[in-house]
């Protein structure tokens, strides 16, 4: 582990309100951006419920149906003011969001540096390759301890960056093979991505509304692609795009961290 997963090593103080046993603490000051944003997602989570997909997707997996505590603990507690940039992803990984309910949600980073722990129900007809275990996961997501790490790394606690900044996933549906591979939606076929990209852009937009921020930032390209359909155009709104940070990426094996801030900085959001 490198110097980007600073919350793994204690460095970070942990919330007293993190949940089950704190729950009042992450529910306290939430404003009407908070409430909102927790709209947001229930209408989202009820429009793709009944979408149902071919081979070779055998499993689908929705974390805002069985980690829905964690994920509405992450929108109480880092969902309120405005925000000057959104950081978007594409869908969850098998060991970060489809574990924690929460974007990029590699467990050590949600639970130790973000204070949230949340109980995650069982999945009817899990995949035996891909066992939800929620907090309980052993396992790292890579992509989550890359990018929460650079969080921590360059803003130390998790208020001061969620005081300005806010991150979600484009689509919050794992999508499993029959080997457990993660098919993310880009190579879904056009018909059945239809109905996801209709619910997914209305609540991409939604989150803009709510957050209202001059900065769209695209986690990779099918994000960034998501952002310009919706997004692009809207006056006061800049939309960039950061390396995205999976272990698939040759460039991001090579120092993702600073190819990140690089880009940011080179665009004058730092």
């Amino acid at each position: 582990m490198g110097k980007g997963d600073s919350f793994c090593r204690g460095k970070a103080q942990v919330d007293p309100g993190r949940l089950p046993g704190g729950i009042a603490g992450v529910w306290k000051g939430m404003n009407a951006r908070g409430k909102a944003l927790i709209d947001a997602a229930e209408e989202l989570r009820e429009a793709l419920r009944e979408l149902r997909f071919a081979e070779p997707v055998r499993q689908v997996y929705q974390p805002l149906d069985y980690a829905w505590a964690g994920h509405e603990a992450y929108l109480r507690k880092f969902g309120s003011g405005r925000k000057r940039g959104l950081f978007l992803g594409m869908n969850p990984g098998p060991y970060g969001m489809a574990q924690t309910g929460v974007p990029f949600g590699e467990v050590a980073a949600v639970r130790d540096w973000m204070g949230i722990e949340a109980p995650v129900r069982a999945v009817a007809g899990e995949h035996p390759k891909r066992k939800v275990e929620g907090f309980d996961c052993r396992r790292s997501e890579v992509s989550g301890r890359r990018f929460w790490g650079w969080a921590a790394d360059r803003f130390g606690a998790p208020e001061a960056f969620f005081k300005d900044y806010f991150v979600a996933n484009y689509c919050p549906l794992l999508f499993l093979e029959e080997s457990g591979r993660n098919r993310t939606p880009d190579k879904l076929p056009a018909a059945e991505m239809a109905p996801v990209e209709a619910a997914c852009d209305a609540h991409l937009r939604r989150l803009i509304e709510i957050l209202d921020p001059a900065w769209l930032i695209g986690v990779g390209g099918f994000a960034e692609d998501r952002l310009r359909a919706v997004a692009g155009g809207q006056p006061g709104r800049r939309i960039l795009r950061i390396l995205h940070p999976s272990p698939a990426s040759p460039a991001a094996n090579r120092g993702w961290a600073a190819a990140v801030n690089q880009t940011l900085e080179a665009a004058d959001l730092f």
